[in-house]
């Protein structure tokens, strides 16, 4: 049991030394591999698209149907795009896009990196000089830590558009009323740091899903139950991160609004 324990421990000191490595080495990734952060951020943002789309729209649509039905039956119809867009933008559009993006790419960078390590790509790197952390984790990183805000924005965007569509079809409120209302309870200093805390998910995603894809076994079972442990790990990683970010920001906000800093 102690033994297990200890295990586990060193295993969480060896994470966070290798998350270290990955912080320090992002100002140097981002200006000597430029390209390849970008092509990363190809794979990260730009064919995440149809995906962050559908689940912001059908969300969008799935919680207008739900709340429209509650709302008018106690006669605060009126009220719905004010709650709507505050629990979208300021919550379930960010932890939407982080976990859309853990599912997606942990299981991804887990394999993409098993399978480096299987076929002993990485060994060759590092007899070559190059260091994985610096050469391919790094670059991953950031354009994960880039893309998922990005991504946020449009899964906020389309879910409200999916609102918006539902209320047209089936409510009562037109466009510009919908779209005036549902800005009554929004303020940017909520909205920005909502936002903004997606790029510490996309981190995390892209670090946890690269230390997976390092340390798997050289096989071929080993690389698939390395996508999947890169799927749930990165999942917890944004959750557990949601849970630390939000009621830290909301105690920094009242600070500031405060004038404390």
């Amino acid at each position: 049991m102690l033994g297990t324990i200890a295990g586990r421990l060193e295993d969480v000191g060896r994470f966070l030394g290798f998350a270290i490595r990955t912080l320090t080495a992002i100002p140097a990734a981002l200006v000597g591999r430029f390209t390849e952060v970008v092509w990363q951020f190809e794979q990260v943002a730009v064919k995440s698209l149809p995906i962050v789309l559908g689940a912001g729209m059908s969300v969008g649509l799935a919680t207008w149907f739900q709340t429209h039905r509650l709302l008018a039956a106690n006669g605060a119809e009126a009220a719905l795009p004010s709650f709507l867009a505050v629990a979208v933008v300021v919550e379930l559009g960010p932890l939407m896009a982080g976990v859309l993006v853990a599912a997606r790419m942990g299981a991804g960078l887990a394999a993409e990196l098993g399978s480096m390590n299987l076929n002993e790509e990485i060994d060759a790197r590092m007899v070559l000089g190059a260091d994985p952390v610096s050469s391919l984790v790094a670059p991953r990183a950031v354009a994960c830590t880039l893309a998922v805000p990005l991504l946020t924005v449009l899964v906020d965007a389309s879910a409200l558009a999916g609102a918006l569509t539902a209320e047209s079809v089936a409510g009562r409120l037109s466009p510009q009323l919908f779209w005036r209302q549902s800005l009554v309870f929004l303020r940017l200093s909520d909205v920005i740091p909502a936002t903004l805390k997606t790029a510490v998910f996309g981190l995390l995603v892209g670090v946890v899903g690269c230390w997976i894809g390092l340390h798997s076994e050289r096989s071929a079972e080993a690389v698939g139950r390395a996508a999947t442990r890169g799927v749930v790990y990165a999942v917890l990683a944004v959750f557990a991160a949601n849970v630390v970010l939000v009621p830290l920001i909301q105690w920094a906000t009242a600070r500031l609004s405060e004038g404390a800093f």
